[in-house]
């Protein structure tokens, strides 16, 4: 069993059909080349990153729509980056993937994804710049998309300086976008996808730069700016999107293996992106957009996309990163490389990790958050107690989620504890959020609860903010304790001024139990979430 046999004439009702049915696998039920060539004539959406998630969740929502027979058109993929994404994931595939979900009972739902039409290189050196080119220039066009990382976004002077030949992803979409302005400032969205706020701010920053710049230099006329800000012409709506979509798992590539798919090799590129011909991924998934078009869209409501406006996306947004999900993540995070995890999913099983969380989102940090309307907030911590942060398939690691601590603890700390002081809240309610700060600290040791020595996980302040913790000790309780005043001071780390609101001195003696003793860690999480 291949991808490339689906694409065989013979291949409609025959003996392989049906094998690839008797084994589960989901085929698509629309008329692939028919797609294909109408995608080509006349597209609509182009998107930029090939990687995991946009296979595993923005093509697989558009397979799901055509196969509704409600829609006529795939996207094309255009790779900013790492260019043999394209060579090895892609072409060897005739574009095609499998999209494995796994649940969190252990089984996993097999769905081959075929509603991407052309996998092209979005830089100078490819002949696939002029095929882009031409694309830019189709009325049919109504939008491009991003699942670049939030990394992709950024610009520099000596990129800037380049002049119409830019390198980075965002100088040579703009170049793009001209081309479109040339052939007769044809309407566009520009519309991030990628897990960051306000993404469509984002893109529109790393355009506008360009733009700005080259009109500076006289390379393009300030026509071509007053087109960029004009908004029924181009717009930069944000979204919210949420789905984990994992490095391809052994267990997975094994179970493929047993049923005879043979597309099941890992691919490592040279830029060390890790994919294969298949995408792994959880079961659960959102994507919220504002609904901000100026030449139509896709109809990606028919594969689950939820429509709204600006407002309400914001406030997905937050109620996901500041109370649903994010604050709990870094919960587990600091607590598991404490206690010697390295699965989340097996962090779930230790019933007072499970209660941390549960607590720290049920009754800490909902009395602050905002309800949305369109996803509701005790739905949305439900999944991610019962559902996502168990599976079993999941291979994320609390080593991961610990990276660049000191840049999320504002947002998914700081913002709940700024509106408990705004709000006026009792801030007696919070035990386990200050029990969570005060983890930070014990942490930054790179010492487990057993005395084990591990490697804190990257962040830009680590070596900062380890070099203010280096005098304490374990076991020692009668040392100078003023590091801990030097850590919690910190607005940049917390957000908030921690002793100005009264929580300072709280965490602070938390703290001390965490460095009281080894297999004080253990003693006081257990204590602290009994008596929540």
């Amino acid at each position: 069993m291949k991808l490339m046999d689906i694409m065989q004439p013979s291949f409609k009702e025959s003996a392989q059909q049906k094998e690839w049915n008797a084994k589960g696998y989901q085929l698509p039920s629309f008329d692939i080349e028919a797609v294909r060539r109408k995608t080509h004539d006349e597209p609509t959406w182009v998107h930029f990153g090939g990687g995991n998630i946009f296979r595993a969740f923005p093509a697989a929502i558009l397979n799901d729509a055509l196969n509704t027979g409600k829609y006529d058109r795939g996207v094309i993929m255009a790779e900013t980056f790492d260019y043999e994404i394209v060579d090895k994931a892609y072409a060897p595939y005739d574009n095609l993937s499998l999209l494995v979900s796994l649940k969190s009972d252990a089984t996993i739902e097999k769905k081959v994804i075929a509603s991407v039409t052309e996998s092209l290189k979005a830089d100078y050196q490819f002949q696939d710049w002029q095929r882009l080119k031409d694309i830019f220039c189709k009325p049919s066009l109504q939008m491009i998309s991003f699942t670049i990382t939030e990394k992709g976004y950024s610009f520099n002077d000596s990129d800037l300086a380049r002049g119409l030949q830019p390198v980075f992803a965002m100088g040579k979409v703009t170049v793009l976008l001209y081309e479109r302005f040339k052939a007769g400032a044809l309407p566009l969205t520009v519309q991030s996808m990628d897990n960051c706020s306000h993404n469509g701010d984002k893109v529109k920053a790393g355009v506008m730069a360009y733009a700005e710049r080259w009109v500076d230099d006289a390379l393009v006329p300030v026509a071509f700016l007053d087109y960029l800000r004009d908004e029924t012409k181009i717009t930069f709506p944000w979204s919210m999107i949420d789905k984990i979509t994992p490095r391809p798992h052994a267990k997975v590539k094994e179970m493929l293996a047993d049923d005879g798919f043979e597309d099941n090799d890992y691919i490592e590129t040279e830029k060390h992106t890790f994919t294969a011909p298949f995408v792994n991924a959880e079961e659960v998934q959102y994507l919220v957009i504002e609904d901000h078009y100026t030449n139509g869209r896709p109809p990606l409501e028919l594969g689950g996309v939820l429509y709204t406006s600006r407002e309400i996306v914001d406030k997905v947004e937050t109620m996901k990163v500041t109370t649903c999900l994010n604050p709990l993540h870094t919960s587990m995070a600091l607590y598991g490389c404490l206690l010697g995890y390295t699965l989340i999913s097996a962090e779930m099983a230790d019933p007072d990790i499970r209660s941390l969380i549960q607590k720290i989102g049920y009754i800490e940090a909902m009395p602050v958050v905002t309800d949305p309307g369109i996803l509701n907030p005790y739905e949305f911590i439900g999944d991610v107690i019962n559902k996502r942060l168990p599976n079993p398939f999941m291979p994320d690691a609390p080593q991961r989620i610990a990276m660049d601590t000191s840049q999320k603890l504002p947002i998914r700390f700081g913002e709940t504890l700024k509106k408990y002081e705004a709000r006026g809240l009792d801030k007696d309610n919070l035990i386990l959020i200050p029990l969570v700060l005060a983890a930070y600290a014990r942490y930054l040791k790179g010492i487990q609860d057993d005395g084990t020595p591990f490697e804190c996980s990257p962040d830009p302040l680590l070596d900062e903010l380890q070099a203010i913790i280096a005098p304490l000790q374990i076991g020692q309780p009668d040392q100078d304790w003023s590091p801990l005043r030097r850590l919690y001071s910190r607005k940049d780390v917390f957000a908030v001024d921690l002793y100005a609101i009264g929580l300072g001195e709280r965490i602070e003696e938390l703290a001390k139990n965490l460095f009281s003793h080894y297999g004080a860690v253990r003693e006081t999480l257990h204590k602290y979430v009994i008596a929540r």
